[in-house]
């Protein structure tokens, strides 16, 4: 599994995407901007490019044709999207701290970059996970209405969190008023983000190997 891991980084996944968190993650210095944009940029950007990526080269017939099962490939390619999620998310995290410090009175209409946030970008991923990849490997080949779909829902949870955080007087409190300045709650938060985040990426991979399983190789 590892070398699966492996070929996927080093000749799936094009160099270009794991400089681009450093593009992106800039974006967090911008005073009062709509930081859920930041992560949503690697399901709009790399997810895309990198599946397009993946079909040109004819992957999937390479990867069947080693020594692996295709529970194996499942589990690599889920790898290979966490790495590069987490790689998005922490980099944009470490600008983040620079953002809070630089602009400590910043009145934000939009989400402020707390812990909490981040545990709601956790959710995000995980819901976008889980559509894209519960799709994908219907045919493990065609990618398109696949990555439609889970970046239309990452948009959506997005929005809806943000007009929801805005418009509910006990939710706004949490990120925008004293609980935005509550360590404690914003960890909590995230942490909650992390363990939907994990126990959705194990309901993905169980859907997806079931789904692979059926698909006839050619």
């Amino acid at each position: 599994m590892y070398n699966l891991v492996m070929k996927d980084l080093k000749l799936g996944v094009n160099p270009w995407f794991f400089i681009l968190p450093l593009f992106t993650g800039a974006l967090m210095l911008i005073p009062g901007w709509v930081y859920f944009l930041v992560p949503l940029y690697f399901c709009l950007i790399t997810v895309p490019n990198m599946f397009g990526g993946f079909k040109s080269q004819n992957d999937l017939m390479f990867s069947t044709m080693m020594p692996v099962t295709k529970k194996d490939i499942v589990k690599a390619r889920i790898t290979v999207i966490i790495i590069m999620e987490l790689i998005h998310l922490s980099v944009a995290m470490i600008f983040s701290i620079f953002t809070l410090r630089l602009y400590p009175q910043l009145t934000y209409y939009f989400f402020e970059p707390h812990l909490g946030f981040w545990g709601l970008c956790f959710m995000m991923f995980a819901i976008f996970n889980i559509v894209l990849l519960s799709m994908y490997y219907k045919t493990a080949y065609k990618y398109g209405t696949a990555t439609t779909a889970s970046i239309t829902v990452a948009i959506l949870f997005a929005g809806v969190a943000q007009w929801i955080g805005i418009q509910s007087p006990w939710v706004n409190d949490i990120f925008y008023g004293s609980g935005a300045d509550n360590t404690l709650r914003q960890l909590f938060i995230l942490i909650l983000g992390i363990v939907i985040f994990i126990v959705f990426t194990l309901i993905t991979y169980r859907i997806a190997v079931r789904r692979f399983l059926k698909v006839e190789m050619l």
